[in-house]
């Protein structure tokens, strides 16, 4: 499966989203998920077993519980495939940067002029 195959679904970018901070047990992302999406622990299980199968995650066992935390290495390749993207819109972003200054700036004038 494609990295942004896997990405593209919404419940596994807010499983990764938990994960940002701290590896999280199965069953306390499933209870957010669950909520949030109205999925069950088996869908939940399917979304980690994907996400584990094409090294977005990690899991560890501590006693029966499974410990996930997020894997960074699949994210270096999507990382590398979006910056020539990334340049493309840096470019654009700093001219509208550029814009949002000079506007900025002639508001100011007009305002300096309108007060003499």
């Amino acid at each position: 499966m494609h990295a942004f195959d896997v990405l593209g679904d919404p419940v596994r970018r807010r499983i990764l989203e938990l994960l940002m901070d701290d590896e999280q047990s199965s069953g306390a992302l499933s209870a957010v998920i669950s909520q949030e999406f109205g999925i069950s622990q088996p869908g939940v299980s399917q979304h980690l077993r994907v996400l584990r199968e094409n090294g977005f995650v990690q899991v560890r066992p501590v006693g029966t519980r499974r410990l996930y935390a997020v894997d960074a290495t699949p994210f270096k390749d999507v990382d590398q495939w979006l910056q020539p993207f990334r340049d493309f819109w840096t470019q654009r972003l700093d001219a509208l940067d550029t814009e949002l200054a000079r506007g900025r700036r002639d508001r100011r004038a007009r305002k300096s002029t309108d007060k003499e």
